[in-house]
C-alpha cells in the first residue's frame, strides 16, 4: 500500500537565484542612505531638479555670437564719434576726436601714473564690495525670512537702493571729513541696499516644497541657510551681487569726484575731475573711458563666467 505521508521537498539553490538576491541585496544598499548623507547631498538634489545636459558651443560658434556683435559695436561707435570730429559739429575743444583722446591717455601711460589710478580705485572698489557683501548678505537673509524684520526694514532698503550715491558725500564729508573712511561709507551706503535686496528677491523665489524638504531631513538654522536656502535663492544672490557692484562702483566715483585731499591719493573719480578743472576734454574722455572699461572687464571677468556657469548647472542656459 502506498505510503500517504508526504516529505517536504528540500531544493537546492540555483545560481539564478543567488544572483537574484545578491542583485537585490546590491539595490537595496544603493537605496539605502548613508548616516548623514541626507543633508549632504540635498543641495545637489536641489540643483538637479528639471535640469538636462546641455553641449557647450564650439568655439568658432562662440566667438561668432558672443565676440563679434560687441567688438562690430565698438568699431561703429567709433566710426559715429570720428564722423562728428570730421564734420566739426562741436569745436576740438568741447568733442575731441578718438585719436586724441588716445594721445591723452598715452600721455598719462608715459608719465607712468595710469596703472596707479586704476588701481587706487579698484582695489578701494574690491574692498568696498566686500565689506558691503559681508554686511549685506546677512541683512537680507533677516529681511527675507522674517516678517516683523521685513515690514520694518524692507521699505528702507528698497528707498536706499534708489536714493543717488552721490547724496551721500557730502553728509560722510562732514562725519568722518577727507578720509579714506567717507569714500568707503559711500560706497557701503550705495551697495548693501542692492545686494540685501537682491537675495529677498532670490530667496522670495524659492519654491516652498524646497524648503519643506530641508526641515523634513533637518536642515534648519544655518544649516538650512547653507545647504537649502542660499543655494536655492543663488541666481538672484548673483543678480544682486552684480547690481551691489555696480552701485558700489558708481558710488566709489562720486565720492573720487567730490572728496578732494592729497590723503586720498588719485583715483579714476580725481583723474575726471582733474580733466575738468583744467578744461582737458581729450582726459575728461579717457577718464571716462578708463571706468567704463573697468566696470565692464569686472563684468565679464568676474560676475559673467559665475552666472553662466550657475544657470548651466540648472540647465536654465543653453
Amino acid at each position: 500500500m502506498a505510503s500517504t505521508e508526504t516529505q517536504p521537498a528540500t531544493t537546492e539553490p540555483r545560481p539564478d537565484d543567488e544572483r537574484a538576491t545578491s542583485a537585490a541585496a546590491t539595490t537595496a544598499a544603493r537605496e539605502t542612505p548613508a548616516p548623514g548623507s541626507d543633508l549632504a547631498g540635498l543641495e545637489a538634489g536641489l540643483d538637479a531638479l528639471d535640469t538636462h545636459a546641455t553641449a557647450r558651443p564650439a568655439l568658432g560658434e562662440a566667438l561668432r555670437h558672443k565676440v563679434l556683435p560687441p567688438v562690430l559695436a565698438v568699431v561703429l561707435v567709433l566710426a559715429l564719434w570720428q564722423a562728428a570730429f570730421a564734420l566739426d559739429l562741436k569745436p576740438d575743444y568741447q568733442l575731441p576726436g578718438p585719436l586724441m583722446v588716445w594721445d591723452a591717455l598715452a600721455e598719462e601711460w608715459y608719465k607712468g601714473t595710469i596703472l596707479g589710478v586704476v588701481w587706487q580705485s579698484v582695489s578701494r572698489g574690491a574692498l568696498g564690495f566686500g565689506v558691503a557683501l559681508v554686511a549685506g548678505t546677512p541683512l537680507g537673509l533677516l529681511v527675507a525670512r522674517v516678517r516683523p524684520v521685513r515690514a520694518a526694514i524692507g521699505p528702507i532698503l528698497s528707498g536706499l537702493q534708489s536714493l543717488p550715491s552721490v547724496a551721500w558725500v557730502p553728509a560722510a564729508i562732514i562725519w568722518f571729513g577727507l578720509t579714506n573712511a567717507t569714500i568707503y561709507a559711500v560706497v557701503l551706503l550705495g551697495a548693501v541696499p542692492s545686494i540685501a535686496n537682491g537675495l529677498v528677491a532670490g530667496v522670495d523665489r524659492i519654491d516652498p516644497l524646497h524648503l519643506r524638504a530641508g526641515k523634513v531631513i533637518g536642515a534648519r538654522g544655518l544649516r538650512g541657510v547653507r545647504h537649502v536656502l542660499l543655494p536655492a535663492a543663488l541666481p538672484g544672490y548673483i543678480a544682486g551681487l552684480k547690481q551691489g557692484w555696480a552701485f558700489s562702483w558708481r558710488s566709489l566715483m562720486a565720492a573720487e569726484l567730490i572728496a578732494t585731499s592729497p590723503e586720498l591719493g588719485v583715483g579714476l573719480g580725481r583723474l575726471l575731475d582733474t580733466g575738468r578743472s583744467y578744461q582737458d576734454m581729450p582726459l575728461v574722455l579717457g577718464a571716462i573711458l578708463l571706468i567704463l572699461l573697468v566696470g565692464i572687464g569686472i563684468e565679464l571677468l568676474v560676475f559673467a563666467p559665475v552666472e553662466r556657469r550657475v544657470l548651466r548647472h540648472r540647465g536654465l542656459l543653453r
